[in-house]
């Protein structure tokens, strides 16, 4: 089953890198009492993620706090030493908290996994975005596609967001 609109994260958990090296933290750790903007990368470093996805949530990150937004995080089913040096290499160090799901339990437990095997990248994320407040999913844009980054751009969940906090 999908998650959608209204329904609570599912309780699974994250590795995080701190300053004194990876650390778990649960839903709960990252999502209560907090208003954040979610993206997922279906992987660090491919063209779309690297080229589009992450800096359009790095150039709007004054934007999205302005509305109100608390956090904003990217997770991707790659292990937490990648996502540091991905968040580095793309401007997002600092401004973007990095959410690793190298086994993929989030992704599988909102059914929205992918099988992209197909191109040696086995099971991944499907690429999406969402506003969560308080652990329940306010706004949710899939892509159809993980090429395409239009839906789950960081332009396009701005422009939903005073909608949905309102």
């Amino acid at each position: 089953m999908t998650i959608k609109v209204g329904d609570k994260l599912p309780d699974t958990g994250f590795m995080v890198m701190t300053a004194e090296g990876p650390a778990k933290k649960s839903t709960a750790d990252v999502f209560a009492g907090k208003k954040v903007a979610l993206f997922a990368v279906p992987g660090a470093y491919t063209p779309t993620c690297q080229q589009q996805h992450m800096p359009g949530f790095v150039a709007r990150v004054d934007d999205l706090k302005s509305k109100g937004v608390d956090l904003i995080a990217c997770t991707a089913v790659n292990d937490i030493f990648v996502l540091t040096q991905f968040a580095k290499d793309t401007g997002a160090a600092g401004k973007i908290v990095m959410l690793a799901d190298g086994n993929g339990d989030f992704a599988k437990a909102l059914g929205l996994d992918i099988d992209l095997s197909g191109f040696g990248l086995g099971l991944r994320s499907k690429r999406y975005a969402m506003l969560v407040d308080d652990g329940v999913v306010k706004v949710l844009n899939v892509e159809d596609s993980p090429p395409q980054h239009d839906k789950s751009s960081a332009e396009t969940l701005c422009s939903m967001i005073d909608r949905s906090l309102g």
